[in-house]
């Protein structure tokens, strides 16, 4: 039985997985790896070590390279990276301290470490950012409750896609001698960024959001100073680390991550080309009296809008809330959740010039119509 997307050939402005979309390349990658653990024919011991296919050299040389650290790993997942960092940091009582816009997977990841969780909030409606001067302030009062073991900021955040003064932050821990760990699952792989710039401790991304990858997949990488802690052996399998349970990812992720990223380290360079789209979407959205939140002008594909008039329709639409993505299902464009009217997120990552201009047109044609209602 084959389950066929409904969507297959929409306009995809889901903010999850347009950073993600397979490259050519990926996909003959997928077909040729795609049976089980497929890569594990070739592993004697450990993944980062596999030299056929060239993993070795991905993980150990182009990987750090492309991040600016020291050293990197392959994981299930930006949640399970920051998790490993979390966890090998972690002692009793102690506390980490994340941004006001964290994801949701911070905050579980730090729970299931054992960790206390101090917040640096975000400044409110309409902005929501996180001003970096905020963080020495949380630091000063939360190292009076215990020691403080990591620092979180989240870059962009995936709701507003606001992008903080990452260096100011990262001086301003380090002046508190406290780690910083950047969540950056929708940079890396979308614009240029280094952990060796920001001077932060580590970085992390994501393979299925931002780097043309299958899922789930992620990237951690660190400076030299943490690999001993974050990366310890086994006591009994020496050749095997702890916190990543001896292998990550095992299969057909790694293999479309590497194929996809000869493309990924090229479209980064075009990164301001993105800006450019992103700025044009939300000035003409704002034209239709929809509210662009968070930083202006963005700076970031991934946007949230506030639509007071699509609200207002929703309250007297046939399809009530729905109607919107019924709409826009009717004009072959996918990505805004079932449901939402007055407040949702999208992202322009990947779309043409055209399309944006498509996806503007729907949003217009869709107040008319309901305007002679």
């Amino acid at each position: 039985m084959v389950f066929e997307r409904k969507t297959k050939g929409f306009i995809n402005i889901d903010p999850i997985q347009t950073g993600g979309r397979l490259t050519e390349d990926a996909k003959m990658a997928l077909l040729e790896w795609g049976d089980g653990y497929s890569i594990c024919d070739f592993c004697q011991g450990r993944l980062e070590e596999i030299r056929n296919p060239p993993i070795h050299d991905f993980i150990h040389e182009e990987l750090p390279k492309f991040l600016g650290c020291d050293v990197a790993r392959i994981t299930h997942g930006a949640r399970e990276s920051k998790f490993i960092v979390m966890h090998s940091l972690a002692k009793r009582d102690a506390w980490v301290v994340l941004d006001g816009n964290a994801h949701y997977t911070s905050y579980l990841a730090a729970e299931r470490a054992g960790l206390n969780i101090a917040e640096v909030p975000n400044t409110g409606y309409p902005d929501f950012k996180i001003e970096a001067d905020r963080y020495a302030e949380v630091l000063e009062e939360t190292k009076k409750r215990g020691e403080v073991v990591l620092a979180v900021v989240t870059y962009p955040d995936g709701n507003y896609g606001n992008l903080p003064d990452v260096k100011r932050i990262a001086k301003i821990c380090s002046d508190y001698d406290v780690p910083l760990l950047v969540n950056a699952a929708y940079a890396v792989g979308r614009m240029p960024i280094k952990l060796s710039g920001i001077k932060a401790d580590f970085i992390v991304g994501s393979g299925h959001k931002s780097m043309a990858s299958t899922g789930p997949i992620g990237v951690l990488g660190m400076k030299e100073e943490w690999a001993d802690v974050v990366l310890k052996r086994s006591q009994k399998y020496k050749n095997k680390e702890v916190e990543l349970l001896g292998c990550s990812v095992r299969g057909v992720a790694i293999m479309t991550l590497m194929a996809s990223f000869p493309h990924v380290k090229e479209r980064v360079k075009k990164w301001d080309e993105e800006v450019k789209k992103a700025r044009y979407f939300a000035s003409n959205m704002e034209e239709l009296e929809i509210k662009q939140l968070g930083d202006k002008p963005h700076n970031h594909d991934l946007m949230f809008f506030h639509a007071e008039n699509l609200y207002d329709i929703s309250k007297r639409a046939k399809k009530g809330r729905y109607f919107l993505y019924y709409e826009l299902k009717k004009r072959r464009i996918h990505g805004i959740k079932p449901g939402l009217t007055r407040y949702f997120k999208l992202s322009t990552y990947g779309l043409n010039w055209g399309e944006l201009d498509y996806v503007i047109n729907a949003f217009r044609e869709i107040i008319e119509k309901y305007k002679s209602d």
